[in-house]
């Protein structure tokens, strides 16, 4: 993965995604520094904060990278996954009813989601819900789509 084109952010283009992902999913992103990074061969663009890079745009719209959302801690759009699920949702499988702990019941299908394990809360993916939060927690089935993982490109950039 390789950067097409990097550019530093307006105040208005970072005012935008800081009241998005605080609307979203409760944090504070505040950073000094931001960056959007235009990739080549991928669907993501990222923003690096401070040179980190926390923020991805999935469709177009502002999200937490795996790496970001660890460090902002978020309160909402979470999908909590058993010790079971950990290897597969780090190897970027999607989400299956039987390995789901607890899910945030406001999730709307088609909303972007993090996946979080159980035991430290760490974020292992950000994923798309196929389902309603509500019903995440049944029996079986998909209900989350993976779209960035822990250890793929875009977690790896920059490292």
């Amino acid at each position: 993965m390789r950067a097409k084109s990097r550019h530093h952010l307006r105040s208005d283009e970072v005012r935008a995604i800081e009241e998005r992902l605080a609307e979203r999913l409760g944090v504070d992103l505040a950073g000094e520094t931001y960056e959007r990074v235009d990739l080549e061969g991928t669907e993501f663009d990222l923003v690096l904060v401070d040179g980190d890079p926390e923020i991805c745009y999935v469709d177009g719209d502002p999200f937490p990278t795996v790496r970001g959302a660890n460090r902002l801690d978020p309160e909402r759009r979470i999908v909590t996954v058993d010790a079971g699920a950990v290897s597969f949702v780090s190897d970027g499988a999607d989400v299956m009813r039987p390995g789901i702990v607890a899910a945030d019941e406001a999730l709307t299908e088609g909303d972007l989601v993090l996946v979080a394990e159980e035991t430290h809360s760490k974020v292992l993916a950000v994923g798309r819900a196929l389902i309603d939060g509500s019903e995440m927690a049944w029996d079986s089935g998909r209900v989350v789509g993976s779209v960035h993982h822990v250890g793929d490109d875009l977690y790896e950039f920059g490292v």
